[in-house]
């Protein structure tokens, strides 16, 4: 279903200090519909607290966290407006999960119906009459997201919504998110899996410290932050590398392939070619390129040696 009036999320000098420590220093940034939003730090970077401020249950030490403008506490109907998923066991082990959701549409006014319509959305249609106690951790994870999404809610929060997701239920979890940012909903999830992120998210904001460090789309921030160069295999290393120098190429071992080589500052058709024209011959040509994570892990070190 499309969102006629779709939200984001604001954060305005985001602020919460626990005692001497703070948490979140002074956090600034919008998440927009109609994209999935990753957000990514370190643990203890702030993450949870920050979606906590957003959905009321923490307070703010200064600055707002709002939904449309608007304070948690200030929504008419919050579970039809945003739904979020934090921890996805707490949930209570003898109660069924139909006997779960249909509490928590009770109390937002939300029709019985939508209740089986949830479970069939998220796979435990079979597995609504068994008690969340007999669930194992993915399948609570499903009913973690299917509360978040009982109310049919313009924006959407998860916090680690992959945990414990075999890899069919990691697909799923990622075309669900997909679908709900291309109905014109606001995503935000954080996770730890590099890889998943990368494959999932379109847009990144990227905390430290609770500081804001990158808040770009995906692909500008591998872009900026990555290298890239040509993974060559050849019998013929020696002849390989009088080949590329002679054309003012350097070359290096690759740590993951002994038996390959990496050229930087190089496509793979120029090396294929200065390999040919010096007869030397070449079992594999592969570009590559950074990942998400050696651009996060990057990003973090050069900001701890900063501080």
């Amino acid at each position: 279903m499309a969102i006629s009036s779709p939200l984001s999320l604001q954060a305005y000098a985001l602020t919460k200090r626990h005692g001497a420590i703070t948490a979140v220093d002074g956090l600034s940034f919008e998440v927009r519909p109609g994209v999935v939003t990753g957000f990514l730090g370190p643990n203890g970077a702030g993450k949870s607290t920050t979606l906590r401020m957003f959905l009321g249950l923490d307070r703010p030490s200064s600055g707002a966290a709002t939904i449309g403008g608007l304070r948690a506490a200030e929504l008419p109907h919050p579970a039809r407006v945003v739904g979020a998923m934090l921890d996805a066991r707490s949930v209570h082990p003898r109660r069924s999960a139909r006997e779960h959701l249909w509490a928590a549409a009770r109390a937002a006014g939300i029709p019985r119906s939508r209740v089986d319509e949830t479970l069939e959305m998220v796979g435990l249609a079979d597995a609504g009459g068994r008690p969340a106690g007999e669930f194992s951790l993915g399948m609570k994870q499903r009913l973690g997201i299917a509360t978040a999404l009982i109310g049919d809610p313009g924006i959407v929060i998860f916090d680690e919504p992959l945990n414990g997701l075999d890899p069919e239920g990691i697909r799923w979890a990622r075309a669900l998110m997909r679908r709900l940012a291309a109905e014109g909903r606001t995503v935000l999830f954080s996770s730890h899996l590099m890889g998943e992120m990368e494959v999932t998210a379109d847009h990144l904001i990227v905390i430290h410290r609770g500081t804001l460090i990158a808040d770009e789309p995906l692909t500008s921030f591998i872009d900026s932050r990555t290298t890239a160069w040509v993974r060559v295999r050849t019998p013929d290393a020696a002849g390989l590398t009088r080949a590329l120098r002679s054309a003012r190429l350097s070359t290096a071992p690759d740590p993951a392939h002994p038996d390959a080589l990496r050229v930087r500052d190089a496509s793979p058709d120029q090396v294929g070619h200065l390999a040919a024209t010096a007869g030397v011959e070449v079992s594999e040509l592969t570009l590559v390129r950074d990942s998400l994570e050696d651009a996060f892990l990057r990003m973090t070190t050069l900001d701890r040696k900063a501080a």
